[in-house]
């Protein structure tokens, strides 16, 4: 499938476990260090598992005005700090020319303002107080990472947010590529942000039994859960002839993203539709399997995710999967849920730029019923023209993004 308008990544911004920056994210990323770790920014007492990787040393106060940040909860925080990054390096303006009126800001999250929510609730069921913060709607909604930005930036067009758990990075870059492709916008800021740290979200979790208490080791037999992440990052996306014209760096084109659901049950994922979505993927990027060099993988490290993953991409990928390179970087910067694909897109847009997959770490034994190549522990200096990043959701929500290297 061939689009008259392609679409460009002039800018990326990211605030992780494993940096404040996309650079330093990703030069983690690259060298195989992690960013997860015992604790620190809440109380463990009431926890079984101790671990996560969090953004530690964040200060908010030394990014945003004190009079604007009661209105922010962390989880915006995490976004502006992101989309101020990724607007700097795409060197536009949005308040000239008339650009905020023709720009889309969508932004994904699968759970908003966590804490703001947490203590709010603390207070009212806790401390016996009916009277709760009065900006509380404001710092919880989700859509406000969106908001936050476009009022930074004066992006009057489409803004809003995208709420699919795991996949909502994934889903708001491809809403924002597909509007660019229709000519609705011409430019779009997106991406995911999550500030999922928080004692009732940890224990939620613990009580599915999903979570490791160790590390997360994707694809590894040893794996015993996913671990907890936080976050964001924030892309600019514009179309590809005005960026070239302008004489933008382009990082890397958006090329084509396929999306699904399993209609089947709400945890379990199916094997057949996640290669759907990567087959659409492919579909709509006019690559053929054997153009693609490396797949940012969801790569959970859970029992169910990790082979029924591995089966897909045989599915989709046939005989290339046998030479196909897959990794987790989930296994640096742990499970940010809704802010998942966006931390991923920076791990996919490195491996293009700089040649570079990232590792799979914490890696031990393999498991038999995962058996691709999956770039265990050392990351690979190889050369890609174009790769995927997968995420998926529970309620059987599938989404892979393609990418191709600019040029």
């Amino acid at each position: 499938m061939s689009h008259p308008r392609r679409v460009a990544i002039t800018g990326m911004g990211a605030i992780t476990a494993l940096g404040h920056t996309a650079a330093a994210t990703w030069a983690a990323l690259s060298e195989g260090r992690s960013g997860i770790g015992p604790i620190e920014t809440i109380p463990t007492e009431l926890l079984n598992v101790k671990i996560a990787a969090e953004v530690r040393g964040f200060d908010p106060a030394a990014h945003i005005d004190s009079k604007k940040l009661p209105l922010l909860d962390r989880v915006s925080q995490f976004a502006l700090v992101a989309a101020r990054e990724a607007v700097a390096q795409s060197g536009l303006d949005f308040r000239v020319g008339g650009r905020g009126e023709r720009s889309a800001c969508i932004v994904g999250s699968g759970i908003g303002g966590e804490g703001s929510h947490n203590e709010q609730s603390r207070r009212f069921y806790a401390d016996k107080n009916p009277r709760l913060h009065p900006l509380t709607i404001l710092r919880v909604m989700a859509n406000a990472p969106a908001c936050h930005i476009g009022i930074e930036y004066g992006l009057t067009g489409p803004t809003f947010a995208v709420v699919s758990a795991c996949a909502s990075a994934n889903h708001a870059m491809s809403q924002a590529a597909d509007m660019i492709r229709s000519g609705k916008v011409e430019f779009a800021v997106t991406g995911g942000t999550e500030a999922c740290v928080t004692v009732p979200t940890m224990k939620a979790w613990e009580a599915m039994r999903v979570t490791a208490d160790d590390t997360c080791r994707p694809f590894c037999k040893q794996r015993r859960g996913m671990v907890l992440g936080e976050g964001a990052g924030i892309f600019v996306f514009e179309e590809y002839e005005h960026a070239r014209k302008r004489g933008a760096v382009i990082l890397a084109e958006f090329a084509g993203s396929g999306t699904t659901a399993d209609a089947a049950d709400m945890v379990f994922p199916s094997e057949v539709t996640v290669a759907r979505a990567m087959q659409n993927a492919l579909t709509d990027a006019g690559l053929n399997p054997e153009d693609v060099g490396y797949i940012n993988a969801h790569g959970t490290a859970t029992p169910a995710n990790d082979p029924t993953e591995s089966k897909a991409i045989r599915r989709a990928f046939g005989a290339h999967a046998d030479v196909l390179a897959v990794s987790s970087t989930k296994s640096m910067h742990g499970h940010a849920l809704g802010a998942a694909g966006a931390l991923e897109m920076i791990a996919a847009i490195g491996a293009l730029r700089h040649g570079i997959l990232p590792p799979t770490m914490n890696f031990i034994d393999p498991d038999p019923a995962c058996d691709l190549d999956y770039v265990p522990n050392v990351a690979r200096e190889k050369a890609v023209a174009a790769v995927l990043s997968n995420s998926f959701a529970f309620g059987g929500l599938n989404s892979a993004i393609a990418l191709k290297k600019a040029g």
